[in-house]
């Protein structure tokens, strides 16, 4: 499989491309954002489509933040891991605003970057139509927009990506094990009840203030969102 490193630091590329080709990968490199950009758009839809791209977010010619946007844009979605120096809740949700899979701030551990690359190659990149509908219940991935019966529904970063995921899947039964799976990553390393605790929340933000029952419980094996929205 081969992934993209997108990283101006040198020194920083060659260890990331030394550490996934260890692991097996087949590497490929860019030194700034539109480089990277350039390998990103002419290797979709190809033998040689990345499974997985790594990419920073303070580059040369173009941030990490605007090569995300313009990939997801041309509707490429290869899962993206963003690298970035900053920290912070808000840099955090800029990356996932334009559309990221996965953020890691730097100085970060090496054990937990090769887990969470691990984690989006195995998600694989998802059908990702630009909205999701079911019934009155209307969500937009790429801008993490939520909307029941015609009103702005706020959910957490985190939130949307639960209810991505069972919207992906509705009408089908999944499991805590699977949601964890997919919204957090190899390296998490709490209990599955933390679903519980989303599940929750969301049924106060989607289900409750609406008089509907979309997300069920099903006992035993999981959760189901119906396919009509409740």
């Amino acid at each position: 499989m081969r992934i993209l490193v997108v990283e101006d630091d040198a020194r920083l590329r060659e260890l990331l491309r030394e550490g996934l080709e260890e692991e097996g990968y087949t590497v490929e490199e860019a030194g700034d954002g539109p480089g990277g950009l350039t390998r990103a758009l002419a290797a979709h839809g190809t033998d040689g489509e990345y499974a997985a791209i790594v990419l920073d977010v303070m580059l040369p010619g173009m941030s990490g933040y605007q090569v995300c946007s313009r990939l997801r844009a041309a509707g490429v979605w290869t899962p993206i891991l963003m690298l970035t120096a900053k920290d912070g809740e808000y840099d955090e949700a800029d990356g996932l605003d334009v559309g990221a899979d996965d953020y890691l701030t730097k100085p970060f551990s090496y054990v937990v970057l090769i887990a969470r690359v691990r984690a989006l190659v195995r998600r694989g990149e998802l059908d990702r139509p630009e909205l999701l509908e079911l019934g009155d219940l209307r969500l937009e991935p790429a801008a993490l927009a939520c909307r029941r019966g015609g009103e702005d529904v706020v959910l957490t970063a985190k939130e949307f990506a639960v209810l991505e995921f069972l919207a992906r899947r509705a009408g089908q039964v999944v499991s805590k094990s699977e949601i964890v799976r997919t919204v957090w990553d190899t390296a998490y390393d709490g209990g599955a009840n933390l679903v519980e605790v989303y599940i929750r929340a969301l049924r106060r933000k989607i289900d409750v203030p609406y008089g509907r029952t979309a997300i069920r419980t099903i006992r035993g094996a999981g959760y189901l969102l119906a396919r009509d929205g409740g």
